[in-house]
């Protein structure tokens, strides 16, 4: 997928093999380089980058948990805006892999301007993840309300 300006993303997991199964096999993330400490992902177009973190091991990174929409959204968490019947696809494959979710698959912002269908979920290693869909993703991701 060419993105024009892709984001440059790393995050700290676990265990290397671990992330690979998880964002590689799983999410279907081709790899790009690696190390036995890191290795590269293409994330929908966008770098991103597991670093080796083996303290995490006993100690899962921990989030915030900030208010919208009635959820404890947790922050920091990253993710994709993907299309509506790519998100709709991956809420179904997520729910057949009993993937637990920290916020089940929902239309927020209902009616309004933003509205957006969401999902939260944890990779292995505790890093929250959100991926959204918008019906017309042109006209509503940067609309304000």
């Amino acid at each position: 997928m060419a993105v024009k300006d892709p984001f440059h993303l790393a995050v700290q997991v676990r265990d290397i093999d671990e992330a690979r199964r998880f964002y590689g096999d799983f999410l279907g993330c081709p790899e790009g380089r690696s190390s036995e400490s890191w290795v590269d992902f293409d994330l929908y177009g966008h770098q991103f980058v597991c670093h080796l973190n083996p303290a995490l091991r006993n100690n899962p990174v921990s989030s915030h948990k900030n208010p919208v929409d009635g959820h404890g959204v947790p922050v920091p968490h990253f993710g994709v805006v993907l299309e509506m019947e790519a998100w709709e696809a991956l809420a179904q494959k997520l729910r057949d892999n009993g993937v637990a979710f920290e916020i089940e698959p929902y239309i927020r912002f209902k009616g309004e301007p933003g509205e957006q269908a969401t999902m939260f979920f944890y990779d292995p290693s505790g890093n929250a993840l959100e991926f959204k869909a918008f019906k017309n993703r042109e006209e509503q991701l940067f609309k304000k309300a």
